[in-house]
């Protein structure tokens, strides 16, 4: 009756897997129970079911996994970054303004940077270099040389040289010294070129923020230089006779920062370090708060490690507002703010979807409806706390039926136990398990050993991807992303599941869930229907999952097809790229696949030389290798 009063919603869909807490207003639920992408066009708001997206991906011959990115949502954060700061700005009084740069680092696929520098040109929106080959990117696709490119990292004679010549044709390229042997190669290569340098100061905060990352602030972290070192740099420059070099000043404390109080503070430090490098005679003119605008994976709305309690026109707000009040009160004109946020700029852009090939179900197990006569007194006594269960019991039912259980393997590995009492004696425990289970719904306090026990009785749902190529984060850092069906959302999901991957590891899955409040261990899902593909997406995989992805189990990069939503609700794809074959995968570890034909194509002679196989066999079974060769490296239908 209950069941009829209470009827499943798309709301509650919505409720469950918090989509419009994490979506951002990117995501949502159409009245049909299917994930939408909401953006805005020049013709105005669009949306677009990700189930029709699928649907023209498998239609042009791509099958899952693949990795979607939506180029709309991409050009939209960098838009709301730009405008908020701006806004920010203008309504504190600020007179600098602001310049982002996208650490290449975050995201380095040509797709990624092209449509950073191309729709980011409309703001001079830069990019951040790390290394000489970031630096070859960035000087090969910034468009704008009233954008800036910013070089942190270790820097030799050649990614100085590299960055100095190119001033002459208009580049802004910073050098940011992360320690003090860098200063010296700068000014040496700055003489010997003729070219005066641009140069930026990495400052090691006393601040430092919470999080993963928060190791990348604070005096033990690994670059940056401390106030002494800073003090020597100026002495340094002031001999030369190069203090106008010294226009930037940078730090960084992390990647996910999900306090906003950390992120004024180090703010707030950092606006006095700028005021007296002023006062020493550098000329300055930028400011660089680094990265750390976070995203919020779980949606809670916290600081939370996967959270953040802050939005966007907050974060901007509190900087400016900090800037302002240390600045004016020193009488020190506002720099041009510049900040390296590259995770919340492609986050939401990228998303993995995948098919889920198959589910292994908690089935009970056989219990015969009478106790059999001849049992041992250790599965007797399981029996009877199987029968003597109540409400008002099940703290005592459950620690006597693992006490039972540990004794009936114990008895088992002396031998004093058959095989078939043993699974006897682990279907009744899982019994046991499960009516206790059920029965803490009519209880007005669960017991805290019992809290999680609803929990660990989950089903797996095999998905076709890879974990280590496509998630990495989630098995290294134990980062959560936000995961659910995109599709069946009207109808309610009843199985409580975790998901593993097609890889033969057992850290190959993904078992902690974002939930509002709390972290899950599992997540609702659908029962497999019959002929019929059951998809999931995870969300917010666009900042650094594709660049660190390896080739465990030989498992190698999905497809990545590009799509432009527009103004009609269609969607136009504009590039796609096919994921590694078996072939690639087999090169990228030193292997030559010619080779390996070539090997297998002799053992086949031989077989036939020997009478195993015949001519047509071995044919066939060449066909196959070859064929296997050219082969998506993910389960194909």
């Amino acid at each position: 009756m209950q069941e009829m009063l209470k009827r499943w919603t798309v709301a509650d869909a919505a409720n469950t897997y918090g989509i419009k807490e994490w979506g951002a207003g990117y995501f949502d639920l159409s009245d049909g129970g299917d994930v939408v992408v909401r953006v805005e066009t020049e013709s105005g708001p669009a949306e677009t079911r990700l189930l029709d997206i699928i649907r023209g991906i498998e239609d042009r011959g791509f099958g899952m996994p693949v990795l979607l990115r939506i180029e709309n949502l991409l050009d939209q954060q960098i838009s709301r970054l730009n405008d908020s700061f701006r806004n920010s700005m203008k309504a504190s009084g600020y007179k600098g303004r602001y310049q982002g740069v996208f650490p290449i680092k975050v995201n380095q696929q040509a797709q990624v940077i092209e449509e950073v520098t191309r729709f980011g040109a409309r703001f001079n929106h830069g990019l951040e270099a790390g290394s000489k080959a970031e630096l070859v990117v960035a000087l090969s696709m910034i468009q704008s040389t009233d954008s800036l490119i910013v070089c942190n990292g270790y820097k030799d004679p050649e990614f100085i040289d590299l960055g100095l010549q190119t001033t002459r044709i208009g580049y802004k390229v910073f050098f940011v010294i992360e320690t003090p042997t860098e200063l010296p190669i700068i000014l040496e290569r700055s003489e010997t070129l003729g070219i005066e340098p641009l140069i930026g100061i990495r400052i090691k905060l006393s601040s430092r923020a919470g999080g993963h990352w928060q190791d990348s602030g604070g005096d033990n972290s690994i670059f940056g230089l401390s106030t002494s070192q800073v003090v020597d740099v100026v002495d340094r420059l002031k001999e030369q006779d190069k203090l106008h070099c010294l226009q930037l000043l940078h730090y960084h404390l992390g990647s996910q920062i999900p306090n906003i109080r950390d992120i004024r503070t180090a703010v707030r430090e950092t606006a006095r370090y700028y005021s007296d490098l002023v006062n020493e005679g550098a000329a300055m003119g930028y400011l660089d708060l680094g990265g750390g605008l976070a995203v919020d994976y779980d949606g809670s709305q916290t600081n939370f490690v996967h959270s953040k309690n802050y939005n966007l026109d907050e974060y901007t707000a509190d900087v400016v507002e900090v800037l302002v009040s240390v600045l004016d009160e020193r009488e020190v004109a506002h720099p041009t703010v510049i900040t390296e946020s590259g995770r919340a700029t492609v986050a939401y852009s990228s998303i993995l979807l995948f098919n889920v090939l198959d589910v292994t179900q908690y089935t009970p197990g056989y219990i015969p409806e009478t106790e059999p006569e001849d049992l041992p007194e250790s599965l007797k006594n399981m029996f009877e706390v199987r029968r003597m269960m109540t409400v008002r019991n099940l703290q005592e039912c459950y620690n006597d039926a693992v006490y039972y259980r540990e004794e009936i393997r114990e008895e088992f590995e002396h031998g004093n136990l058959t095989l078939r009492q043993r699974a006897l004696a682990d279907n009744l425990f899982m019994d046991i398990i499960q009516k206790i289970a059920a029965l803490l719904k009519k209880v007005k306090r669960v017991p805290r050993e019992l809290e999680e026990l609803q929990e660990g009785l989950y089903d797996i749902y095999y998905g076709n991807f890879s974990v280590f190529q496509s998630l990495p984060d989630v098995w290294a850092i134990d980062q959560i992303f936000p995961v659910m069906p995109i599709h069946r959302l009207a109808e309610q999901p009843r199985r409580r599941a975790i998901l593993a991957d097609i890889t033969c590891d057992s850290d190959g899955k993904i078992d902690t869930f974002g939930a509002i409040h709390d972290v899950q261990k599992s997540i609702l899902l659908h029962e497999l229907t019959k002929d019929e593909e059951y998809y999931l997406g995870v969300f917010l995989v666009g900042a650094y999952q594709e660049t660190l992805g390896d080739l465990h189990n030989l498992l190698g990069d999905t497809h990545v097809v590009s799509v432009r939503i527009t103004g009609n609700g269609t969607f136009d794809v504009v590039r796609e790229i096919e994921g590694d074959s078996i072939s690639d995968v087999l090169s990228y570890v030193e292997y030559t696949p010619k080779a390996l034909v070539e090997n297998f194509r002799h053992k086949l002679e031989q077989a036939v030389r020997d009478g195993r196989i015949s001519v047509a066999q071995r044919r066939k079974l060449l066909q196959s290798y070859e064929a296997g060769m050219r082969g998506y490296t993910y389960y194909e239908r």
